[in-house]
Parts: C-alpha cells; sequence; structure tokens
C-alpha cells in the first residue's frame, strides 16, 4: 500500500513508522525538522497517563501506547520514557479521579487509592489540606517528547519509509508540496497539527492556542517524584527532567494564535502557578523561575481526536486535533489507523470530522474557560 503523510508530529510520524515496519511504502512530508518546537508535539516532555474519566477507549489505547514506547525505545536505543508514575489530585470522593480509578481497574492497569498521608511521601512537603485522596498510576510517567517524535521518524526512515521537508497543500485527493511535486498514494493522510483547521475548514474545526510552561529551579529532591495532575484546578507539572527544572503549566486555554505565527517568550501564567505551589508544594513556591516556554494546541470543542475520512475522497483521511493530550496516544492511535486505512477495523464516530459540540475535557477543567 502506498500512502502518504502529511505531518511528522506524533500521530503522523507514528503513523509513518508503524506502516513503514509493516511494508508500506510510506512518504512522510514535513515543513519542519521532526520534533520542531513550533509544532504541536515540539518541547522537551509530555505525562503519559491511562486516567481519563470513564473514557475506557482512551484508558486502553494509553496503555497500549506505553508498550508501543517501549518498543520504540529498543527499536532505536533511544531513552524515551520515564517511568516515574502520575499523581491525581482528587477533591472529592466522585468526578475525574473516582471515575478514572474505575476504568483502569476495569482493564486490569495497576493504580493505587491513596489517601493524603500516604500521598505525601510521594512528594517533598506536599500541602494536601483540600485533597479528599490521590489516585496514582505506578507504571506510567513522562514522555521525553522531542526525542520521541525525531526516535519515531528515524525508525520509519530506518523501515524505508521517505520523509521530505517541504511544505503541501491538498488539491483532491493528492498532495501539492511547494515545488509544485504532487504526491498521490492508495492513502493520504493529513496529520498536520493546528494547519489541519486551515487547510479543511469546512471538516476540522479547531481552537488554536497559545499555552505557558513554566519551569523551576526545584533542587535535587525533585528529580525522583511523580508526574501530577489537579484536573479540577487545572493545573499539571512534571518532576525535574535532565535538569530542564520542575515544570508546570495552568492548564486554561491561551489566547488564539496564528499556525504560522511564531511562539513569544512569555510568563503571565507565573502568578497563578506560584499561588498554587504555595498551596501543594510551598518548598517550591519561591523557586527560581528557571525558563518559560510557549507551545501551541490545536483543540476540538469535545477534546475527542479527530481521525477520519474525508466526506469527498475516502482515500484521503484528516487525522488531528490532539487537545493537548494526544501526545502520548501516537503509537498506539496509529496502530488502529493502519487498521481502518487496510480495510481491517473501523474507528469510533467520536473521531468524526464535522463541528462538534462542546464537551467534557479529557485534559482537565480548564478546558474552555480563557485566561
Amino acid at each position: 500500500m502506498r500512502v502518504v503523510i502529511v505531518g511528522a508530529g506524533t500521530f503522523g510520524a507514528s503513523l509513518a513508522w508503524w506502516l513503514a515496519r509493516e511494508g508500506d511504502d510510506v512518504t512522510l512530508v514535513d515543513q519542519f525538522e521532526p520534533g520542531d518546537r513550533r509544532a504541536t508535539s515540539g518541547g522537551e516532555t509530555r505525562l503519559i497517563r491511562v486516567g481519563h474519566g470513564d473514557e475506557d477507549y482512551y484508558t486502553a489505547m494509553a496503555w497500549r501506547a506505553r508498550t508501543l514506547w517501549r518498543e520504540l525505545e529498543a527499536e532505536s536505543g533511544a531513552d524515551l520514557f520515564v517511568e516515574c508514575g502520575i499523581a491525581w489530585f482528587a477533591h472529592g470522593d466522585d468526578g475525574w479521579e473516582a471515575e478514572s480509578e474505575r476504568t483502569i481497574r476495569a482493564q486490569g492497569i495497576p493504580c493505587e487509592h491513596l489517601d493524603p498521608a500516604a500521598a505525601a511521601e510521594l512528594f517533598p512537603g506536599l500541602g494536601a489540606g483540600d485533597l479528599a485522596w490521590v489516585l496514582f498510576e505506578p507504571h506510567t510517567g513522562v514522555l521525553r517528547a522531542q526525542r520521541a517524535v525525531q526516535a519515531l521518524a528515524g525508525q520509519a526512515a530506518e523501515h524505508g519509509a521517505r520523509i521530505l521537508r517541504a511544505r503541501a497543500r491538498p488539491d483532491g485527493g493528492a498532495a501539492i508540496l511547494d515545488d509544485g511535486t504532487r504526491l498521490e498514494g492508495d492513502a493520504v493522510v493529513w496529520a498536520c497539527g493546528p494547519w489541519l483547521a486551515r487547510l479543511f475548514p469546512e471538516h476540522v474545526p479547531l481552537r488554536v492556542t497559545l499555552q505557558e510552561l513554566l519551569f523551576f529551579a526545584a533542587g535535587p529532591a525533585w528529580h525522583a517524584i511523580p508526574g501530577w495532575c489537579d484536573y479540577d484546578r487545572a493545573i499539571y507539572g512534571t518532576p525535574d527532567l535532565d535538569e530542564l527544572g520542575a515544570k508546570a503549566a495552568a492548564d486554561y486555554e491561551g489566547p488564539e494564535l496564528d499556525p504560522d505565527a511564531e511562539l513569544p517568550e512569555q510568563a503571565t501564567t507565573e502568578q497563578i502557578v506560584r499561588g498554587y505551589f504555595d498551596e501543594r508544594f510551598p518548598a517550591l513556591a519561591a523557586a527560581p523561575l528557571v525558563e518559560s516556554r510557549t507551545c501551541r494546541y490545536e483543540t476540538t470543542a469535545d477534546t475527542n481526536f479527530v481521525a477520519w475520512p474525508h466526506p469527498e475522497h475516502p482515500h484521503v483521511w484528516l487525522v488531528g486535533g490532539g487537545s493537548g493530550h494526544g501526545f502520548k496516544h501516537g503509537p498506539a492511535l496509529a496502530e488502529r489507523l493502519a487498521a481502518a486505512l487496510h480495510g481491517d477495523a473501523e474507528l469510533p464516530a467520536m473521531f468524526a470530522v464535522g463541528e462538534r459540540r462542546q464537551g467534557r475535557s479529557l485534559r482537565t477543567a480548564g478546558h474552555g474557560i480563557r485566561l
């Protein structure tokens, strides 16, 4: 099968890797080098977690992705996955964390229900006065994102994929490069992140926003903590990996940003993050800010992904809408998408193109709330 993939982020590069190692003829096109920070799959780290409320499809896909990231590590020799665990801070006995725990346990995935005193052993000086309990996923953690995308593209090439650096636009069922080259295939997959809505506005409505990431000089005690997420208060973070600093981000929607605009350097959310640290991690409240970085989200109204054939060109597939939680799923979504391309399976209707109703976030409660 000849497949053209436009976009070498986590979805596109994962699909190229999967198809190429299965023997398909793959051409992967991207305007940047894989892992470029201007793409929504750029940057240093992403959480990999299985907690998705009561959404069992995403829970299963994330757990499968964990296995496939390990396979990519073994194949490429790259160190991609840090199994430090993920802690979810629960403010009540019902809600996201309780739904997640039920879904995780139903699939036989290990997790722990910790009282605040037990959870305090995971973090230096955890402030737990507002917490009812903590859901801990011991076998998840953090992915080195940029390195992972580069490994996906590199291994796709090792398996025979052709990688082109060029900008592309759709022309019926084909992709036209900026030099006029026309690429056609049995399948043409557009997995181009925030540019997907610009190329297919009638089929893929997305909100493209600017998001901030803050890195703090936390000290050695923060090298071995779990990743963490407070769903209700819309904030998350990672340990200090690779001496970058402990990362934290307020997960509200930032201002809209054109896909081609340069990423500005700013730290407008520092006060929000430090206010959270005052309560949750007092030892970090006065920690020096090492660096602030920005990135893009491309978000659907319901935060479900897009992975569906074009209504007018059935061999053309539109894939994206990572919605700030898609990175970790890359290889497992690719596995499912490859089966759909070959006619061996169908993807769920929640991935269909077209308008979406505003839905509960699969990321944090900050979805739809603008700063």
